[in-house]
C-alpha cells in the first residue's frame, strides 16, 4: 500500500488517506438528492430526501415512543415519514417535532416501505439538516 501511495499525485494521497481514517466512508453527500415524493421510486436505496415537514408528532404513549415527521402533507396524507424512536430521541438537544416542524429539511438513510408509505428510521441527529437550498439568498 506505501508503494502506491508513493507513486501517487498530492490530490489522490489526500484522497486515499482520507478515505482509511477511522469511520470514513460514504457521506450525506454522496447521497443521492431526492424529493419526498420521489422517494417512493428509491425504496431500499441510501439517499439524501428532502421537503418541508408539514406535520410532526412524539407519540409517546405508543410502543416505542415514536416521533414521526410527515413531508409535504401531515399525517395521513403525508408522502414520506421520518421515524424517530423513543431509544434514540435523547439524542437530540430539542424535541425533533418542535424543531423540524414547518421547516425544509434533509434525511440521509436508506428508504424503506412501511404501509406503503416511505420512511426513513433516523438513529441520530447527524441524519437530519436544515435544507440550506431552500432558505432564500441573503
Amino acid at each position: 500500500m506505501r508503494r502506491a501511495l508513493a507513486r501517487s499525485s498530492g490530490g489522490q494521497v489526500l484522497a486515499l488517506a482520507l478515505a482509511l481514517l477511522p469511520g470514513a466512508g460514504p457521506t450525506a453527500a454522496a447521497e443521492p438528492r431526492i424529493t419526498a415524493v420521489e422517494a417512493a421510486r428509491h425504496v431500499g436505496e441510501l439517499a439524501k430526501v428532502c421537503g418541508r415537514v408539514a406535520g410532526a408528532k412524539y407519540a409517546e404513549r405508543s410502543r416505542g415512543k415514536p416521533t414521526f415527521l410527515d413531508f409535504e402533507q401531515p399525517h395521513p396524507a403525508e408522502v414520506f415519514k421520518v421515524v424517530i424512536w423513543g431509544a434514540d430521541r435523547g439524542k437530540f438537544s430539542q424535541p425533533p417535532e418542535t424543531a423540524y416542524e414547518q421547516k425544509q429539511v434533509c434525511v440521509t438513510g436508506r428508504i424503506q416501505l412501511y404501509r406503503g408509505t416511505p420512511e426513513i428510521i433516523v438513529r441520530s441527529p447527524s441524519q437530519l439538516a436544515f435544507d440550506e437550498r431552500a432558505r432564500p439568498p441573503g
